[in-house]
């Protein structure tokens, strides 16, 4: 009993709004945090005197590799969590323990395959995304040495989501926040101080990484956890571990099909526009990605609570979670679309001093970004299938946006416009409005499925 007393929240009684306040907070600012892993590595390597447009570049050609290892971490990490949450609601508390320990354990062996595989074959792989003749010893330096910390990103990734999970929204903020802050710091230190450049870049951000695993082991392995990773539960077993990679492939096939996106967005701006225009699109994908976070840490606070009371049965709590979750993410994400429209130019200069690539980029962003305020509706939608544990829709829903539409048009719009630069870049808007309409149409008719259960139930 002394371990469930500490807590942070009650996911089944509390008032929903204290609740998402409680647990989005601390998630969307671990979310922003997060985001600055990269990005402050691209904000100090943009401003690299002499070489720094082309180092920008070659660091931003990294971001998807950076991607898909981090996609493996949420197969597992985010598959089981919501699992986990679901057993928890159930009064199963046995079984979500053994879920923690089996992703554990499937996340140390996945991080070292990934370790060998990026080692292995890292410059073919950064050929594949895009780099040069010009960019590809930036992007080979920075990439060697943060595929010796995948572990590190594993672990912090995909256990941190295990904190949140038990509503520990204070503890998960922390793991990201110790990581970031200390990458904040020792940026500056190894890249200007040390002179070691992109190499020093890559090395801050090991170093960083490294703590926040730390402090997440620590954590779910101390007495203050509700659940524990046990040595007992790491032997992996099939009926445990494969649901939650079920559930994990939705958040997995949106975080790696980025990568793809990535290459092809790379692949068609390098042959219409060359290497200013992949730099500009590393700027971009920057941008897009610290305005979609908070909408990520809202639903990442949402997931404990449409998950646990989904579990319990507890319809009524279960959607007016799911109503708040979307009105936030929505009003957050309109003011995202009227700031990067009117003041472009102050996002951009955030990243370059570079005056051709920063007017490259200001001119792109406002195409590239048109149709994010829809995107506060989508992200909402597809992370509450997650919630539900409906993995299979999730998982289409992502791979219809990004597989079926958005990379078709990437190649398919320049082929009618004649700027195809800007055929391109409006690829992104075209694909985010045909994707939320779908979305939204396939998630009403799933809520009328649930209802329609409950309401049988209860007879």
């Amino acid at each position: 009993m002394g371990r469930k007393m500490n807590k942070e929240v009650d996911l089944g009684k509390d008032p929903v709004k204290n609740l998402l306040f409680i647990l989005a907070v601390p998630a969307i600012t671990s979310q922003v945090v997060n985001a600055l892993y990269n990005m402050v590595d691209r904000m100090y390597i943009g401003h690299i005197s002499d070489n720094g447009s082309q180092a920008l570049t070659g660091v931003g050609i990294c971001f998807p590799v950076i991607m898909i290892i981090s996609a493996f971490a949420y197969l597992v990490g985010m598959g089981g969590a919501p699992r986990a949450s679901i057993f928890m609601g159930k009064g199963d508390n046995r079984t979500a323990e053994k879920i923690l320990g089996n992703c554990f354990c499937a996340l140390l062996a996945v991080s070292l395959i990934l370790t060998a595989v990026v080692l292995i074959f890292r410059d073919p792989i950064l050929y594949l995304f895009g780099a040069s003749s010009n960019t590809i010893i930036y992007a080979s330096e920075y990439m060697g040495i943060y595929a010796v910390g995948t572990i590190f990103v594993q672990l912090t990734l995909g256990l941190n989501a295990f904190i949140s999970a038990q509503g520990f929204s204070k503890i998960s903020m922390m793991t990201v926040v110790i990581g970031a802050v200390s990458n904040i710091v020792l940026d500056p230190v190894f890249i200007f101080l040390l002179d070691l450049g992109v190499k020093g870049a890559a090395v801050a951000t090991v170093i960083s990484q490294a703590i926040s695993a730390v402090w997440a082991i620590r954590f779910l392995a101390g007495d203050k956890t509700i659940l524990r990773i046990r040595y007992k539960n790491m032997k992996i077993t099939p009926g445990i571990l494969l649901p939650c990679i079920g559930l994990g492939i939705a958040p997995f096939v949106m975080m790696s099909t980025e990568s793809i996106l990535v290459l092809c967005f790379n692949s068609s701006l390098l042959r219409y526009g060359g290497d200013m225009a992949v730099g500009a699109m590393t700027i971009l994908s920057g941008i897009m990605q610290f305005a979609t976070l908070p909408m990520q840490g809202m639903t990442q606070g949402g997931q404990p609570i449409i998950s646990f009371n989904y579990g319990a049965g507890n319809m009524g709590r279960m959607m007016q979670a799911f109503k708040l979750q979307t009105i936030c993410c929505f009003t957050y994400a309109f003011a995202v679309f009227a700031l990067v429209e009117l003041f472009p130019s102050i996002f951009v200069a955030v990243f370059t001093s570079d005056a051709a690539l920063a007017d490259l980029a200001v001119w792109a962003l406002r195409i590239y970004m048109a149709a994010v305020a829809l995107m506060g509706i989508q992200i909402s939608c597809q992370q509450t299938f997650i919630a539900l544990g409906n993995s299979k829709k999730s998982a289409f829903l992502a791979i219809f946006r990004k597989i079926i539409v958005l990379i078709p048009l990437i190649f398919i719009l320049p082929q009618f416009l004649e700027d195809k630069v800007f055929a391109v870049f409006l690829a992104e808007p075209v694909a985010d409005f045909i994707a939320v309409a779908t979305t939204v149409t396939m998630f009403y008719a799933e809520i009328k499925k649930i209802s329609a259960q409950y309401k049988y139930e209860a007879r």
